[in-house]
Order: C-alpha cells, then structure tokens, then sequence
C-alpha cells in the first residue's frame, strides 16, 4: 500500500495518482505511525499541517524507516522533512528539497502558504515564495525582466509574511516602482508565474508510482529508540 499526504500543492492529486496510491490529506502529527500501523509500504509527504495542529514528527519518520518503508519528501513540508531526515534513510526529489539540502534555503516558512479548506479544493490564497523566485528567475533569465526589478521584487517578497504574500502585494511592496511599471509587471508575472511546488510534486508522484509495493530490509545502521514522549503520543492516538 502507498499513502501520499498531500493538499495545496496539487490539489487535483486524488484525480491525477494512479489507483495505487491513496490519497490523504496534509499529513500532521501521528499520521505517518498510524500510516505504518496500517500496512504503508511506501510514504509520500508533499504537504503538512503546521500552524493550528501539531506537524508531523520526525520521530515517526524513523520508526517508518525502520520498519522498511519507504517515505519521501518534495515540494513543502515534504521537502523540509527529507532535508532534515535524509541522513536517516529518508528521500527527497525535486529543486525545493535540493535548495533546502544544499543551504541556499533554510527558512520553512519559504514553502508555506494560505490557502482555503479541503471543500474548496484547498483555493490558494498566497503565493508561496519559492514560486516567487522560480517564477523570477525564469523571466531573467529569457531577458524578459530586468535583473535590478527582479532583485527589488525578490527583496520584497522576502519581507512579507506568507500569510500576506501575493502578486500584488510584492508589486506594491517592492522600491522604486512607479504605478506604470507595477500595471505592466502584474499581468506578465500572472501569465508567466512558475509553480515550482507543483513540479515538485509531480515528479514525486512519479517517483512514488514507480516504487514497488513491498517493505525494504530494515537493517540499518541506527536504532529507533522508543522515549517519553513517543509513548505519550502513542497514548493520544488512542484517546
């Protein structure tokens, strides 16, 4: 069995995944152990709850790892945890998760974004701001914009908070902008807008589709050690 966690993103994910891959909600905290508990062979995470619930818990990562499933990370909270655990046997894919192993991404809160509720096919609200600078760089580099504006766009999208970040509060927010130059910028970064954690995502859907359906060797050279608070979670799964 294969379990993608998945939301925002790729909103249309339930529609486009092979029939082998069942489709959950963001993952959050619990929701990969109970995965495993399930019979998961393999582990997709693309995105995650992180501000009104509890994110999921890297601990739970490895007690998945270590019972042989495969779990993979790209495009949001995905990428962040195969950054963080790829040490561990957990597997990243995509251009975000390689900015975040790299160092040229640190920040989580690059991939984050507003969006609406499962009901409305999780509408994005804001613009998450490593599709921002993939959307910028693309138009540098076909010389479409200037590197200078491109920079002064960047510099003010960096300084929104995600819940506030769109198009036009970059155009509004960036210096040296006349009103002429923000009325030509909004409908060419609208039209020629890069959405780097789709693509992410969709090359983890690949990834997964192509992942045989069966547990790896387990053996490892690390040791899932139960603690505290692994059972003081156990416990509130069972609540």
């Amino acid at each position: 069995m294969k379990i993608l966690f998945v939301g925002p993103t790729l909103p249309d994910a339930s529609r486009i995944a092979p029939p082998a891959i069942l489709c959950h909600g963001p993952v959050v905290q619990g929701d990969v152990y109970r995965a495993v508990q399930d019979g998961a062979n393999a582990i997709g995470i693309i995105d995650g709850g992180f501000e009104f619930t509890a994110p999921v818990w890297h601990k739970e990562i490895l007690f998945a790892l270590e019972a042989g499933v495969r779990v993979i990370g790209a495009a949001s909270m995905g990428a962040l945890r195969a950054a963080e655990c790829e040490a561990f046997g957990m597997e990243g894919i995509g251009q975000i998760f390689e900015d975040y192993r790299s160092g040229r991404r640190v920040d989580d809160g690059d991939v984050a974004q507003l969006h609406g509720p499962a009901a409305l096919g999780w509408l994005a609200l804001t613009e998450p701001l490593v599709n921002v600078t993939a959307t910028l760089e693309a138009l540098v580099a076909d010389e479409t914009l200037d590197p200078t504006l491109a920079d002064a766009l960047q510099r003010a999208a960096d300084r929104l908070f995600f819940k506030e970040r769109t198009w036009p509060a970059i155009l509004a927010a960036a210096a040296g902008l006349d009103d002429e130059t923000r009325a030509r910028l909004g409908p060419l970064l609208a039209a020629r807008r890069v959405d780097r954690k789709r693509t992410d995502a969709l090359q983890l859907l690949d990834a997964m589709a192509s992942m045989p359906d069966s547990r790896r060797d387990t053996a490892r050279g690390w040791q899932f050690v139960r603690t505290v608070l692994w059972d003081e979670m156990l416990a509130q799964r069972r609540d």
